[in-house]
């Protein structure tokens, strides 16, 4: 019996290769773009299965898909596809919820700290050169420990980032969901509060919601007005969470006294953009799950979530179990 056809279109360690290599016959991509665009649908055109990530998967491209019954996402988020399409076709996609949240949440931590103590841009200063006497008020940061952090959207990485500020650092921990969070309140002393009154009280304000038609620009001019002066703001969602201008906004006034961010409306984003240009901003490369360890850990478990939805096993880690029983 012949094994079922899969895309891979992103490159995956040797091992988790191999592992899909010898369930089905693999045809490999490493990345699309306008030179394998074509050998890329004729293959999608024939296969069950697609495993990868970064692109943006449209009811066009589907179109081309006629036999495909699950794709499986290296990633948490899924923005990048149309769950009801892929329903309706009857086509199971599979996420990474589990195995990114603790790094991610250490990236977040990185942001906060950075942020506050201006390490970039005082690392900068150092090997500049501008070093050259004892720092005075001018180049001070601000404390971490103690603070009130504020937390919008508290879902599995949510409750990392405030395990870490409250057991962590003594920080107050507010959030802001669409549901209450009881382990977290009761493991981390977290409150529940409107997003308008933790945008009040809160020194530093993460995002953390996943990227929806709700969400989208959640956090704008009148809420950025809404922060504390002095706050800290720290974006490790979707760039389109917020409003970007509004972001250039309350900086460039001074209402707020920086930014740590790790995702951008635009990615990469333009060298042009004024938050680069910005010393109280940090900004990184989207490495919110960059590290060598959990890198592997997605690939192997979006290689297993798709291996059982093509050989008869329980589904993992479904986005949409029901399309499997059109």
């Amino acid at each position: 019996m012949s094994l079922p056809e899969v895309v891979l279109y992103k490159s995956v360690p040797p091992d988790v290769r191999a592992r899909l290599a010898e369930t089905f016959t693999l045809t490999e991509f490493d990345g699309v773009n306008d030179g394998n665009r074509a050998a890329f649908l004729a293959a999608l055109g024939r296969a069950e299965g697609a495993i990868g990530g970064g692109m943006n998967v449209t009811p066009a491209l589907l179109d081309a898909a006629p036999r495909l019954k699950a794709w499986a996402t290296i990633s948490v988020g899924y923005d990048q596809f149309d769950v009801a399409d892929l329903t309706r076709r009857g086509i199971v996609l599979m996420n990474t919820p589990d195995v990114l949240t603790e790094t991610t949440a250490d990236t977040v931590f990185a942001l906060i700290l950075s942020s506050a103590r201006r390490v970039v841009e005082l690392a900068e200063l150092v090997k500049s050169g501008g070093w050259t006497a004892s720092l005075d008020e001018a180049h001070f940061g601000t404390d971490v420990q103690g603070k009130t952090l504020g937390i919008v959207g508290m879902g599995r990485i949510g409750g990392a980032v405030a395990r870490r500020a409250a057991l962590g650092f003594g920080m107050k921990v507010l959030y802001s969901n669409r549901s209450r969070n009881e382990a977290a309140e009761q493991a981390y002393g977290a409150r529940h509060r409107a997003l308008p009154a933790l945008l009040a009280e809160a020194d530093f304000v993460v995002t953390l919601v996943p990227l929806s038609p709700a969400t989208e620009r959640l956090i704008g001019a009148n809420e950025f007005a809404q922060m504390k002066p002095g706050a800290i703001f720290i974006n490790a969602a979707r760039g389109k969470v917020i409003d970007e201008a509004a972001l250039i906004d309350a900086l460039a006034s001074g209402h707020l006294r920086g930014a740590g961010l790790d995702v951008f409306e635009r990615e990469p984003v333009s060298v042009d953009s004024p938050l680069l240009k910005m010393k109280q901003v940090v900004a990184l490369p989207h490495i919110g799950s960059a590290t060598h360890e959990t890198r592997h850990a997605m690939a192997a478990c979006a290689a297993d979530n798709l291996v059982a939805a093509l050989t008869g096993k329980p589904l993992q880690n479904a986005v949409n179990p029901q399309a499997q029983q059109r």
